[in-house]
Parts: C-alpha cells; sequence; structure tokens
C-alpha cells in the first residue's frame, strides 16, 4: 500500500513555533533530532514579512510575491546548515534581511519579490539539506511532513524531489 508509513521515518515539523526534525523508529518510539534554537520558520517568515509590511502570517504572502523574485538578487544566509547537528536558527536570517531593508530609501514592489524569494529558498535550502542529511544518517524510509509551513508549496517540491533521490516515501497534508 502506498500509504504505508515505513519505518524508520522522519518527522519535520515546520510551523511559527517549532522546526523540528524527529526520528520515528517506529509507533510510539519517538526520538527528538534537533529544533529551533531561536526563531522557528514560520516565525521568521512572519517577522520578515513584518519588516516587509506584509500581513500576519505573512508566510502565504511571501511564498506568493517570492513567484515573481529574482532568485539571484539576495543570497541571504543559510544559518546553521553545515552544523553536525540536526538544530535550526533563522534568527541571523532574519538579521541580514533587516540590514538589507534598511539600505533601501524606499522598498519597491520587485525588491519586496526578490527579498521574499532570497528569504524562502534560504529557509527551504536549509530545511531540506538538514532533512536530507538525518535521512541519509538514519537510513529513513519515509519522511512525514507536519505544520503550518508545511503548506508551502517550494518546501514540499524540494523534498519530493530530494525524496524521489533518496527512494524514501514522502507524506505531507494537502494544502
Amino acid at each position: 500500500n502506498k500509504q504505508t508509513i515505513n519505518f524508520p521515518a522522519l518527522a519535520l515539523i515546520v510551523s511559527g513555533n517549532h522546526t523540528d526534525l524527529l526520528l520515528l523508529k517506529n509507533h510510539g518510539k519517538i526520538k527528538w533530532l534537533g529544533g529551533t534554537l531561536d526563531d522557528a520558520c514560520g516565525e521568521a517568515f512572519d517577522k520578515i514579512g513584518r519588516l516587509l509590511n506584509l500581513q500576519y502570517p505573512a508566510g502565504p504572502m511571501i511564498e506568493e510575491l517570492a513567484k515573481k523574485g529574482n532568485p539571484k538578487a539576495f543570497r541571504f544566509p543559510r544559518p546553521m546548515i553545515g552544523s553536525g547537528n540536526f538544530d535550526f536558527s533563522f534568527s541571523g536570517l532574519k538579521s541580514a534581511v533587516f540590514r538589507e531593508v534598511k539600505t533601501h530609501k524606499s522598498l519597491s514592489s520587485q525588491i519586496v519579490s526578490d527579498i521574499a524569494r532570497g528569504t524562502q529558498d534560504a529557509i527551504v535550502d536549509v530545511i531540506a539539506r538538514k532533512t536530507v542529511k538525518a535521512a541519509k544518517k538514519y537510513n529513513a524510509k519515509s519522511i512525514l511532513l507536519g505544520g503550518g509551513v508545511a503548506a508551502n508549496q517550494s518546501l514540499c517540491n524540494e523534498l519530493i524531489v530530494n525524496c524521489l533521490k533518496l527512494k524514501v516515501k514522502f507524506f505531507a497534508p494537502a494544502k
């Protein structure tokens, strides 16, 4: 059955309060691998949205604006992407965007879209890279995605591509 979760599985919880990676060895056998040390990914989307004068919650609007953004305009930092653990930190990304916003007298719609794209790319890159690293380390057979940021199609697409490469099942809620 295609809908069967094979173990070991990784659960990635991404929301305003969580950016957590958990190893599910079996039903009820769960090991926390790592999580946010400061701002969760959804919180970073919201705080960066505030810098760009977007309404709360900002994640869906950043995702929409990012479609029009130039992926080469801003390359924001990927905090902790190379750390040896599975922890996440997005406060440095928020600070980098804040510094960028301050350099502009006014934010044109294109600059806002470019910053949205740079923000989303950085967050997706960090989350996907750490998830893939955990999947390889623990020989995961399934990856489960949950939380409000699971609605981000760029994140889903990146995880789907990686799961295909790893030959791992991917489970995410419908948008």
